[in-house]
């Protein structure tokens, strides 16, 4: 019923914008000479693209284009340059990407102890006058990649600092934080500190806890380290959405977003300012006594507060999906993605418990349906992932895809045996493709824990592509520096870059990889499909919304390797013009 009205709509706007060019109004732009790369149903290939009031109203020859053009129509030549649509990252954590920017950040550097030391003590250094007592917050530490590998910290690391303050120390991943003395005594952490629903209190030989807190257990020291400051998280957005117009992303899922993160964007957007179209999924966070009907009620609450309705041709927010966090990570020291079968080496350990009972995960999938809301699920491990499918397949018998997207994030480890459940539940893997290399985390962190068999199906794109499913694309950024196209590179190659050394050469696992085609409809076209935007956006067709970006090669053409190197020149969100350089500056 929806793609019959949006046919209508189609078929509408064409003869509208028809009637207008012969009346000689014209399109607002014209881009004529490119390679326009469509990612319609056929992935095929046009010369221009014609632009009216916002949306795109004309694909097909130069020549054609030129016909268009009235006295106000402003004329971009690509001199052969490729277009494409708008970059749609499914996956990110945009406030607290751009709150890293303005932070003690270690940058992802792979670091020693003493250099890891170093980089903390020249923060402590610069801000000497927040001395006993405030907080030093540290982000993007690598904790998978310390030199030499295997190393693992403990609060003893931080105590040797030249401080008195409080130091909480989060792991790029997301999941893990380490903590100093001050930090876990202000918190109240010691040796008879259960592990929360959800978390894990990491403890040495002795019983004392080591200052390692996983995932929920980290909650008790985070909570007391006071938030940004309204105009700081305002700030912090604004650099959010300069570096996603940069990198060619006109859309994104927000896949864990907190109360400041949507009041941060509406501020921007009410200024005038947000060049991105946003999307925001809050969360539902697991709890011993959770009510079901109670936290879908809340995330309702929280849509209807924010949401801002139908898609326009100006960027807006919408919040019509929700995270739930199932496991953590899969990969050492913590350990914490749900398994199937034990990690290798460590007894009988599988991971903590799926973070939702089954029953609980089901009825809060249907209560979320009910609510027009759209489930969003981290899965690491490969029982995570199956109890995820668990889920949709019991949503399924109520609502069918095409009424609810149902997406799971990561899926680092998948069964075989649930490779083809992906399709026949129209269940959408968003997969952060730069993880799909050699790299210490994937190496050491990983393969002597899992083992041959499993190692062989890490992050299996290639298999999930082959076994008919969907792919999204989700960066998880900050959990990685924002490098969309490197990225993309690794989802074709699954190699590392040179950089990283001799010992990350090759390809990761059997896994074939994906196709240069299939990688770009991942971050375009599906990834719209997963935020149920596939009608406005996602591909160069008439109707839908002129997010369009220029690139400096052809993304099709040149070798595998070098789609790390792309630089975009142009980024278009509703056809204005959001970043751009030469030759392109200026152009609009």
């Amino acid at each position: 019923m929806r793609l019959n009205r949006w046919h209508a709509v189609a078929a509408s706007m064409a003869l509208t914008c028809a009637s207008a060019f012969a009346a000689g109004a014209g399109p607002d732009s014209i881009y004529l000479n490119g390679f326009v790369y469509t990612v319609d149903k056929t992935d095929s290939v046009q010369e221009a693209v014609a632009v009216k009031d916002g949306r795109i109203s004309f694909v097909g020859s130069t020549a054609a284009a030129k016909a268009l053009a009235g006295p106000a129509t402003r004329v971009v030549d690509l001199q052969g340059r490729t277009l494409m649509p708008g970059l749609i990252d499914g996956h990110m954590h945009p406030q607290e990407g751009g709150t890293t920017l303005i932070r003690c950040n270690l940058d992802y550097a792979r670091l020693t102890v003493q250099q890891f030391q170093q980089r903390i003590q020249a923060c402590l250094d610069r801000t000497r006058s927040k001395e006993p007592d405030q907080w030093l917050e540290v982000v993007n530490w690598f904790q998978q990649d310390m030199l030499p590998p295997g190393t693992e910290l403990t609060y003893d690391t931080l105590d040797a600092l030249k401080t008195r303050r409080p130091i909480a120390v989060m792991s790029s991943f997301g999941h893990s934080v380490l903590a100093n003395s001050r930090a876990l005594q202000l918190a109240h952490v010691d040796a008879a500190t259960p592990d929360p629903v959800g978390g894990k209190v990491q403890h040495k030989s002795d019983g004392r806890p080591s200052g390692i807190l996983e995932d929920a257990a980290f909650g008790r020291v985070m909570k007391l380290i006071p938030p940004p400051t309204k105009d700081e998280q305002v700030a912090a957005a604004r650099a959010a959405l300069d570096l996603l117009a940069k990198q060619g992303i006109t859309s994104f899922l927000d896949a864990d977003a907190e109360m400041i993160d949507l009041e941060s964007f509406t501020a921007v957007q009410r200024a005038g300012g947000l060049t991105v179209r946003g999307h925001f999924a809050p969360p539902i966070r697991p709890a011993v006594d959770l009510d079901a009907n109670k936290a879908v009620a809340e995330v309702k609450a929280i849509a209807t507060k924010f949401d801002q309705g139908p898609t326009q041709v100006a960027p807006t927010i919408a919040v019509r999906n929700t995270k739930l966090f199932l496991d953590g990570v899969i990969t050492a020291p913590a350990f914490t993605g749900a398994m199937l079968e034990p990690y290798l080496t460590r007894g009988n350990d599988k991971g903590p418990p799926v973070y939702f009972p089954a029953p609980t995960l089901k009825a809060i999938l249907l209560g979320l349906a009910r609510n027009g809301l759209e489930p969003h699920m981290h899965a690491d491990g490969d029982r995570a992932v199956h109890e995820a499918l668990d889920a949709i397949e019991a949503l399924r018998k109520e609502f069918p895809e095409s009424k609810i997207r149902a997406a799971i994030a990561h899926d680092e480890i998948v069964s075989p045996a649930d490779f083809p459940r992906y399709a026949k539940l129209g269940a959408i893997p968003v997969l952060s493709f730069q993880w799909e290399k050699p790299a210490p985390d994937t190496l050491e962190g990983a393969r002597e824990f899992l083992g041959p068999e499993r190692f062989k199906y890490m992050e299996p794109a290639g298999y999930l592509a082959a076994a008919g499913a969907r792919i999204a694309y989700g960066s998880d950024w900050p959990v990685d520096r924002l490098d969309e196209w490197f990225a993309l590179k690794v989802g074709v190659t699954r190699e590392n870059s040179p950089a990283a050394g001799p010992k990350y050469t090759g390809r990761l696992s059997t896994d074939t990889g994906l196709t240069v085609p299939t990688v770009l409809r991942a971050i375009t076209a599906n990834a719209a499909y997963e935020l149920h935007e596939e009608e406005n956006v996602g591909s160069i067709e008439v109707g839908k919304l002129a997010d369009l970006i220029v690139l400096d090669r052809n993304v099709t053409k040149i070798p595998a390797r070098d789609i790390a190197d792309v630089k975009v020149l142009l980024t278009v969100v509703g056809g204005k013009p959001v970043h751009a350089v030469p030759p392109f500056e200026g152009a609009h």
